[in-house]
């Protein structure tokens, strides 16, 4: 009886923190999201309120308005779509090359695309606008993808996640007749499901977030993406409109949580199975 009272309070205490915990990470995004409703007396009377008296969808259509939100919107999903599909064909060839095949300076190569984790984007920033401007491609959507395709992060997590599946079901398949790609296309890929849709959804993100590529490659209005879109929200609203500027945030921030959403069912499923060995 004491043991299952205890067990009962553990689970309450533990219960009870989650809820704090998130209630912590959604503050932001639920403030944001209150304000975007608020028309700007309200935002600014004392004391602050934080349930809209009403829902005030000017804000919503002024943020669209404004800055040509729907192109920017566009930009930057054709980016990310390009970019999610881009480094998952090269990730997947190359981790399967890693992982599967024997070759001279294997290793080296292996540690000399490790080694460009250790280099921020800001260090990369100038050499690399140099080389894509000599191409002439600065201000184009393949200036935009091009220094995002390939992914040091994406081929040393597929290359680890083809490490656990066993190679006695390569060998297996090569005894049928199965090539090297046609074990790759109708074996790996399809157990590779919840790794797939893990790398799909970061590098979604990767690029839908970033910001300082896209400012520094693109200089015209019509290329430019959603979160310039933020700010340029940030600047072009007369004395600081956070309603007009967190309407804009909250659209911005929706394709992500569709996205994640799509994918939940394949990070529950990765999680459920995972440590299984075969």
């Amino acid at each position: 009886m004491r043991k299952s009272r205890k067990d009962f309070l553990n689970k309450l205490f533990i219960h009870l923190l989650l809820i704090v915990i998130s209630f912590i990470v959604l503050m932001p995004i639920l403030l944001a999201l209150s304000v975007s409703f608020q028309p700007r007396d309200q935002i600014f009377s004392y004391p602050p309120s934080l349930i809209p008296e009403r829902l005030y969808f000017d804000n919503y259509i002024n943020a669209w308005n404004l800055v040509n939100l729907d192109r920017l919107l566009l930009n930057s999903l054709f980016a990310s779509i390009i970019v999610m599909f881009g480094k998952l064909a090269l990730g997947v060839l190359s981790g399967y090359a890693f992982s599967h095949f024997e070759f001279k300076y294997k290793k080296t190569l292996f540690f000399a695309i490790l080694f460009t984790l250790m280099l921020p984007m800001q260090v990369r920033v100038v050499p690399l606008f140099v080389f894509v401007s000599n191409l002439g491609l600065a201000n184009t959507y393949s200036g935009l993808v091009l220094p995002f395709l390939a992914s040091a992060t994406t081929t040393f997590l597929m290359r680890q996640h083809f490490l656990t599946i066993p190679k006695s079901l390569m060998e297996s398949a090569q005894l049928d007749g199965c090539g090297p790609f046609r074990f790759l296309f109708q074996i790996l890929i399809p157990l590779s499901g919840p790794a797939l849709a893990g790398l799909a959804t970061v590098n979604f993100l990767v690029m839908w977030n970033a910001y300082l590529w896209p400012l520094i490659i693109l200089n015209s209005d019509e290329m430019k993406v959603a979160q310039q879109g933020v700010k340029m929200l940030f600047t072009s609203a007369s004395e600081r409109d956070w309603g007009l500027i967190m309407a804009g945030t909250i659209i911005v921030v929706i394709p992500t949580i569709i996205v994640f959403l799509l994918a939940q069912k394949f990070f529950v499923k990765g999680i459920a199975t995972q440590g299984i060995k075969e």
